[in-house]
């Protein structure tokens, strides 16, 4: 059975000589704690601690025998809590539903597990909602149908919003979303409003706070079909090879964008992340950061090949003491990669371009099958989880797909394309023959 009681820590006793009453849950051997907005000095408690101000007493009286007739009412379901939950089920029960308070919560939650990039594009939403909803709180009951169809002209049409820069609060103007953008914003609002009634529904007794989600009888717009980004063999090359200044933004985005090519299309993040312990062997050994929570926290390996040696080495260890943080050393390849581009008379090509390159001329020159390509770009098969279980990595696959799209940069390209080509058919040759 659980209990509960008021607690007094006497390690906490705060600078102005205080303490916090707090109410202590007791359940399954386990005892967790609930503050309370009463404070205490010595004279109301006795040498043990306890409490012994009546008054005080009286009033969080009542609110422990509520908290009783809630365990009571509870019943045998009070064995599917563990004691954080039931402290958690106490303390929140009469409390308001706050969507902006969950989503700023859910967010910083997202921060400590590392995925900042999640975090940014979802913060990104909660802004955008205040702005339309002009308060602090909103009840996640406020989301419908009718009020996603407003929330949609809304994002379409311009609109101003104010934000805090460097402690000053400037207005900004922004043109209506087209069709990705308002696909890729919606998406993101049903993350955060199904984390939300995860939260705060408790199927499990009865507790149903948020009693339907509005986005499945809402249409979200379709997404256009992405661009491919994707260059040939002849516009990678002017990208390697065109003069940039040196030491410059333009440097550092061409070097990291043929550096993410060699080693098959490494992100961003993860060149930033890579440190001397990763290469062992001749090898790059690292865990891509996107997709972490993989079961095999998504590690690959990678032969550090001739061609990029000179570029790692250039930049290992040294792009987090230039850049304090991955968002900064991103800002600085954008701007980077404006510069290539002007130089190399090309347009719109960023750095993410080098991995979609990488797959494109391994699965179409090179003539690579999907799976080797995808095992390159560390990329988990959902079709075939369960064989993966069963079969040890090749890393050896990787490195004949990074050889032969490296390998197109440097031989005339219909003559390197025939070769690897006749190397497949041989191989699937020897295959059926059994040799």
């Amino acid at each position: 059975m659980a209990t509960v009681g008021i607690k007094i820590h006497k390690h906490h006793k705060k600078a102005d000589g205080t303490y916090n009453v707090k109410i202590r849950v007791a359940h399954k051997g386990e005892k967790k704690y609930i503050d309370t907005p009463h404070f205490v000095v010595d004279k109301q408690l006795t040498a043990k601690f306890i409490l012994k101000d009546a008054i005080l007493k009286q009033i969080i009286n009542k609110t422990l025998d509520d908290y009783r007739v809630t365990i009571s009412n509870l019943g045998p379901k009070l064995e599917l809590f563990n004691p954080e939950d039931l402290r958690n089920h106490l303390r929140d029960k009469n409390e308001p539903m706050d969507f902006f308070k969950f989503c700023n919560d859910h967010i910083e939650g997202l921060k400590k597990q590392g995925r900042k990039g999640s975090a940014g594009t979802l913060n990104t939403v909660l802004l955008s909602l205040q702005d339309y909803f002009k308060g602090n709180s909103i009840s996640p009951l406020e989301i419908n149908e009718w009020m996603l169809n407003a929330y949609e002209k809304y994002l379409r049409a311009e609109r101003k919003f104010e934000r805090l820069n460097q402690g000053r609060l400037i207005t900004r103007t922004v043109k209506g979303m087209c069709d990705a953008a308002v696909h890729n914003h919606f998406r993101d609002l049903r993350i955060l409003f199904k984390a939300a009634m995860k939260f705060y529904n408790k199927p499990q007794i009865g507790e149903i706070k948020i009693p339907y989600c509005p986005f499945d009888n809402y249409k979200i717009v379709d997404a256009p079909e992405t661009k491919k980004r994707n260059l040939t063999i002849e516009q990678l090359k002017t990208i390697r090879d065109c003069k940039v200044p040196d030491d410059s933004r333009a440097e550092l985005a061409q070097d990291l964008f043929m550096l993410s090519f060699y080693l098959c299309g490494m992100n961003a993040v993860d060149l930033y992340n890579l440190r001397a312990c990763n290469i062992k062997k001749g090898r790059v050994d690292y865990n891509r950061s996107k997709t972490i929570r993989r079961s095999d926290k998504a590690f690959i390996s990678i032969k550090l090949v001739k061609e990029a040696k000179p570029l790692l080495n250039k930049y290992l260890e040294k792009l987090h003491t230039r850049y304090n943080s991955f968002e900064n050393l991103d800002r600085a390849i954008n701007e980077g990669m404006k510069s290539v581009n002007e130089k190399a008379k090309l347009s719109g090509i960023t750095f993410y371009w080098a991995r979609h390159t990488f797959a494109n001329l391994g699965r179409n020159k090179c003539r690579m099958s999907k799976d080797d390509v995808g095992l390159a770009l560390n990329h988990m098969d959902q079709g075939n989880k369960t064989t993966d279980i069963y079969i040890e990595k090749d890393w050896s696959i990787v490195d004949e797909v990074q050889s032969n799209v490296i390998a197109l940069l440097s031989e005339p390209n219909e003559h390197k394309i025939k070769k690897i080509t006749s190397t497949i058919e041989l191989r699937k040759t020897m295959r059926i023959v059994g040799t």
